[in-house]
């Protein structure tokens, strides 16, 4: 039988908050790297010279790479030390992250890019991983998932404040290099603060197959998406990856089945809450870059905002996403996870509603002020419930695969979400006038956004149902140091 991850029995760790808080600071800076880059792309393009349609790669070889090793990532952390892996990856994402600013070309950004998301990809679950063992089930660990999932959501909303100044102040590359000494800072606090564990049940067998096949799935599924808006929808490429991508799961499925040991035992997929939660992560990562994607083109290019005026402009966006969060943790702790989702969800697609009567000679207030105030709540609450959901009830060994599965839904979700829009905005971009032209796919790529938020508000409803969250952990066998 599987341990639960921490009880009441077990002391628990005096360092426990000052571990949350250096955890944290790293998934904020993951997070913000992942959408900073968004505020800064027209400054890269006009510094790199990107050709037509290839600029989104700035952004989706990061999420290719982080999406489709998240699996690979939280599993390696169970089974080699999760303190160990966790420092392994944050030290490797240093070093990318400086490959990137010193990048001098669009191969080397790219490459560098793809690093830097195996980087965060071994970090992040691993990150999410330790959170949850060294936390009791119940009030303390959802408190400690709410401030988790907060800082997600302010650090992606953030990353347009501080991106526009260090754009515009210090130049591009320095988006990247500030990752650097917060990245090493947090490897040396490492040891002192956070205490080592892993799955010990199953030794250190692994399950090769089911890595080598999932990673292959989820890699062609992200490629297939992020080279869509180029190739086509029903080209024979983007066909062909989305059937290779559908075969390559279902074999997965078949050799977790089997397995002695698998990546991802089937059974964690019999909770309504894990489900339930990936699918609101999945439809919120596609909501949360999507929208900011499409809104730094309109805002840059239509009216001619700089990236500092653009990220100064964006402010209500972060505030009001730390509200979302903190508002939607309690609710979601003692009335459920699915209404903190609906309310999320709701709001993320009414800001998307509003956004999509933009207009070539809009303003700050009558065209985009009212979408980030909607949508910034929205996107915490949302990401509360759904981090929540999917780490409810996870066991000691199963920490790095629902951390692992938590993560790649938000990332996969983002980069579907930006391939979308961006074939949307590019196909309706149609009129004499380039200027009304760009705005009118801008307004169609913000329409398609809202049924983004449809399909997370399906999901909230049929599948989380009514679950609600235990106050208290079970008394149990205390686990492991």
């Amino acid at each position: 039988m599987s341990r639960s991850l921490t009880s009441p029995a077990a002391e628990p760790d005096p360092r426990r908050w000052k571990a949350l808080a250096l955890l944290c600071t790293a998934f904020f800076m993951v997070i913000l790297d992942s959408a900073i880059v968004v505020v800064a792309l027209p400054s890269i393009n006009a510094d790199l010279h990107f050709s037509t349609g290839d600029l989104q790669w700035v952004l989706s070889a990061y999420l290719l790479s982080f999406g489709g090793l998240l699996l690979l990532g939280g599993r390696a952390a169970d089974l080699l030390g999760r303190r160990r892996v966790f420092m392994t990856g944050t030290a490797l994402f240093a070093l990318a992250s400086l490959a990137c600013g010193l990048a001098g070309s669009v191969d080397g950004l790219i490459a560098a890019r793809v690093v830097q998301g195996m980087a965060a990809a071994i970090m992040t679950p691993t990150a999410l991983s330790i959170v949850t063992t060294t936390f009791a089930e119940g009030a303390e660990r959802n408190k400690a998932l709410g401030i988790w999932a907060a800082i997600g959501g302010v650090g992606a909303t953030a990353a347009w404040l501080v991106g526009g100044p260090i754009t515009d102040g210090l130049g591009w590359e320095w988006i990247f290099f500030i990752n650097v000494p917060v990245a090493l800072g947090v490897v040396a606090l490492s040891p002192v603060l956070l205490r080592e564990s892993r799955d010990s049940e199953h030794g250190r067998q692994f399950d090769f197959a089911g890595a080598v096949t999932i990673t292959a799935a989820l890699v062609a599924l992200v490629y297939a998406v992020v080279e869509a808006p180029k190739a086509g929808w029903a080209s024979g490429q983007t066909l062909g990856l989305l059937a290779a991508s559908a075969v390559l799961i279902a074999l997965f499925v078949a050799i977790e089945a089997r397995s002695a040991a698998p990546l991802a035992p089937l059974r964690a997929f019999r909770s309504r809450a894990l489900v339930g939660g990936n699918l609101v992560l999945l439809a919120l990562g596609m909501l949360a870059f999507g929208m900011p994607f499409i809104l730094t083109q309109y805002a840059q290019g239509v009216l001619h905002y700089s990236a500092l005026e653009f990220g100064l402009a964006s402010v209500v966006m972060p505030v009001t996403a730390a509200l979302g969060s903190i508002v939607g943790q309690g609710v979601a702790t003692r009335g459920g996870l699915r209404p903190v989702a609906i309310v999320g969800l709701v709001l993320t697609g009414l800001g998307c509603l509003f956004l999509t009567q933009v207009s070539v000679d809009g303003s700050y207030f009558g065209d985009i002020f009212l979408g980030l105030l909607l949508f910034g709540p929205g996107l915490g609450a949302t990401y509360v419930a759904g981090s929540i959901g999917s780490l409810a009830g996870a066991t000691e060994a199963d920490a790095g695969l629902a951390s692992g599965l938590a993560n790649s839904s938000f990332q996969i979700g983002g980069a579907i979400g930006v391939a979308i829009v961006s074939t949307v905005a590019v196909s309706q971009a149609d009129g004499s006038d380039p200027l009304a032209a760009l705005t009118n796919g801008f307004q169609s790529a913000f329409a398609t956004a809202i049924i983004f938020a449809a399909v997370g508000l399906l999901a909230a409803v049929v599948v989380l149902g009514k679950l609600r969250l235990p106050t208290a952990a079970p008394a149990v066998e205390p686990a492991e140091a």
